[in-house]
């Protein structure tokens, strides 16, 4: 059964958090930092992990590598120093006759520990048993200090907040204690759970198992004695999988109704005259392969259909994306419709300007760049021809987005690298027509678990097979120190008349340690390394007449080796370039270094990719490196790069339109988000796109939740 909140629950859950029982005016800065404004926010503010403190356990029977409880006597208790680093270390020996047992604070007030822990105190502890050599640790513990004659059981019955029980652990900003959270969160639970109303359709709850919401959050603060505590911390237990579920459910519900709502908008059905198309193939000098051919087909199926194509196309890198959206383009064009191209970088633009403009005027079409720093009168001149419907095809940055840029017959709109444009900038594109179609793109495979969530509302075409003649990349990675045999491979390449990238990290634009780095590099190379041929330099505070300079002349073959600090990842196509070499490559992301790696391998000849980290590096980087080594899959390196990085930072911007869950976990909860996903499609469509009077609640809670985020205003 559906949960049925108290008429008046939302303005309960509006609440703000001083309205708690002992949330005064010093703690509520407190629970902000952690992102709690509201009674609602606070009762999704999940344990991060628990702790089973129903029994103890004697210092002989603890596990290593476990969070453990046990009870000990302070045996000794002082400073200690360690050796190699010449750092203190506050240490603690505690016993129970079973078995010693040291704690040790890193960071820590020495005057505190001294007065907290002198010899013959007795507490309870709460840590990690850490275990090295013959030696068992425990750092920075968890404490509860006893009487000397005080009995545990005592302890457990006259504290049940704290111990006897399966305990939640919080994750805490400064000032806030577990055992205050747990004492604010008990109180929360208590009094305001039942206001969250439980609003997933009988039938699915049923069919799923799945509790009441309010019952399934008071047993993830509050888990009771039936549970299996490995449950809980893996989040596979009843309550966790519920409130996924509905979290999922209501997403899912967003984008199915999104896409049934262009599935019921009218839209332009194209006609095909091939007036463009076919003389396009023909000047072309490769064939097409058959995933580009398979693409186009279904393209071209969505854009004859009465309402809007809403498509991601999804190809890796070098794959040929551009040639089929130019396609697409085209068929636009033959139907009097304008085409906008919006990609996210002057760089990218102005390659498929160059790109596109090949073809367009051997076609006797018309072209423009359209960028943000664009001479005023050029400007005005450009958005006139636009407005008037004289140019076919404008191609852009951001720029095409803004205010005062109108068409005359908006009839496709493409957006390249979707991952850094949000669902709002698609808004924005299709806003400029009358219900264009749309078509985003992306070199930057996204894991089905991200493309499920970020574009449920596209349907999904993916060129999975690269064209005749693009052989693999080799990818070796060099230590700092073997950098002189990557510089012998470079040698070998360009002296076969071959040409080489060597990429910095600039991490900010005034960073300016990067910027001096390639710059050194690059003279380094022109009058040590590599005299006999011509050095290029690339980088971000270069005028853009500047960067086209060096592009063109490292293009043409003037340049052999170009050194660049600039983000050269997208949009350069040099395909006599057989070798990149990265520096510092453990500070790029893995999706930077596989589009970085895609600059190579373009043409006939055999590449190379050479990965030089710094002398130190973390462990995520050396897996990244370990990950490129290995493959060169992009899905793969999409999968890898998302456990590596989390789902939150793996699209780089917050802004590209990633949900912020407040439960779910897309690594963990894949399966859950496939059958939410799955029942909010068959849901909609059997309620009508929740027209029908049964589905009016959950229309109303699905408004509230995503209206905004997913522009569902149109179905209220």
């Amino acid at each position: 059964m559906a949960h049925n909140p108290p008429l008046n629950f939302r303005p309960e859950l509006d609440k703000k958090l001083d309205t708690l029982h002992g949330v005064g005016p010093r703690m509520v800065p407190k629970l902000q930092k952690l992102g709690l404004t509201t009674i609602e926010d606070a009762l999704y503010h999940l344990p991060i992990r628990y702790e089973d403190r129903r029994q103890f356990k004697t210092i002989n029977q603890l596990i290593d590598n476990q969070q453990e409880v046990f009870v000990g006597t302070v045996l000794a208790s002082g400073e200690t120093v360690t050796t190699r680093s010449r750092r203190s270390i506050y240490e603690v020996i505690v016993g129970d006759g079973s078995g010693k047992i040291a704690l040790k604070w890193f960071r820590y007030r020495k005057p505190w520990l001294q007065k907290r822990f002198p010899v013959g105190q007795k507490a309870v502890f709460i840590g990690e048993v850490k275990r090295f050599a013959a030696i068992r640790e425990v750092h920075h513990p968890d404490s509860e200090l006893l009487n000397s004659d005080q009995d545990l059981q005592q302890l457990m019955s006259s504290d049940p907040l704290n111990f006897g029980r399966i305990l939640p652990v919080y994750s805490l900003t400064e000032g806030l204690t577990q055992k205050q959270a747990r004492k604010i969160w008990h109180q929360l639970i208590q009094e305001n759970s039942e206001y969250i109303p439980g609003l997933i359709p009988a039938e699915i709850q049923e069919k799923y198992n799945l509790l009441p919401i309010p019952v399934a959050l008071k047993q993830a603060h509050w888990p009771d004695e039936s549970i299996n505590i490995d449950d809980l911390q893996k989040g596979c237990d009843r309550a966790r999988y519920s409130l996924v579920f509905d979290e999922f459910f209501y997403l899912e519900l967003g984008l199915a109704l999104k896409r049934a709502g262009v599935q019921l908008e009218e839209g332009i059905a194209f006609k095909f005259s091939h007036k463009y198309t076919i003389p396009l193939n023909k000047l072309l000098p490769f064939k097409l392969t058959d995933a580009q051919r398979r693409v186009l087909g279904e393209i071209k199926t969505d854009m004859m259909a009465p309402h809007p194509m809403h498509r991601l196309l999804q190809g890796d890198v070098g794959s040929g994306k551009t040639i089929v959206a130019m396609m697409a383009a085209l068929i636009a064009i033959e139907n009097r419709a304008q085409v906008a191209v919006v990609a996210p970088t002057e760089i990218l633009a102005e390659q498929h300007y160059r790109t596109f403009q090949q073809w367009t005027e051997i076609l006797g079409l018309k072209i423009c760049l359209l960028q943000g720093n664009m001479a005023v009168a050029a400007k005005r001149d450009t958005l006139e021809q636009i407005a008037q419907g004289e140019i076919d095809l404008i191609v852009g940055t951001h720029a095409v987005l803004q205010e005062g840029v109108e068409f005359h017959s908006l009839g496709l709109g493409i957006i390249d690298e979707q991952h850094r444009f949000g669902v709002q900038q698609r808004s924005l594109l299709k806003r400029k027509g009358a219900n264009p179609d749309m078509l985003v793109m992306t070199a930057t495979p996204i894991p089905r678990t991200l493309s499920m969530t970020l574009y449920g509302d596209l349907s999904v075409s993916v060129i999975d097979q690269l064209p005749p003649g693009r052989k693999p990349v080799t990818t070796k990675r060099f230590s700092a120190a073997q950098r002189a045999r990557g510089y012998e491979l470079i040698q070998q390449e360009l002296n076969q008349g071959r040409q080489a990238y060597v990429v910095y990290p600039l991490v900010e634009e005034s960073e300016k340690s990067d910027l001096q780095a390639a710059t050194v590099a690059a003279e380094s190379f022109a009058n040590d390394i590599f005299p006999d041929f011509k050095i290029g330099l690339l980088h971000g505070r270069m005028k853009t007449g500047e960067k086209d300079q060096v592009m063109n002349s490292f293009r043409q073959g003037d340049i052999q080796l170009l050194v660049a600090t600039t983000v050269i990842e997208v949009g350069v196509d040099v395909p006599n370039a057989t070798v990149m070499m990265i520096e510092h490559a453990d500070r790029f992301g893995l999706s930077q270094l596989h589009q970085l790696r895609g600059r190579v391998g373009r043409g006939a000849d055999k590449s190379y990719c050479l990965l030089i980290p710094s002398d130190h590096y973390s462990e995520d980087a050396a897996r990244r490196l370990k990950v490129m080594v290995e493959t060169e899959d992009g899905f793969r390196i999409a999968e890898a790069d998302l456990e590596i990085r989390g789902p939150g930072d793996f699209l780089g911007t917050r802004q590209a339109g990633l949900p912020d869950f407040r439960v779910a976990s897309l690594l963990r909860d894949i399966r859950v988000l496939e059958s939410a996903r799955q029942e909010a499609f068959n849901y909609v469509q059997k309620t009508e796109q929740l027209t029908t009077l049964d589905a009016q609640p959950v229309k109303k809670e699905l408004l509230r939740r995503w209206g905004g985020r997913l522009e569902l205003a149109a179905v209220g």
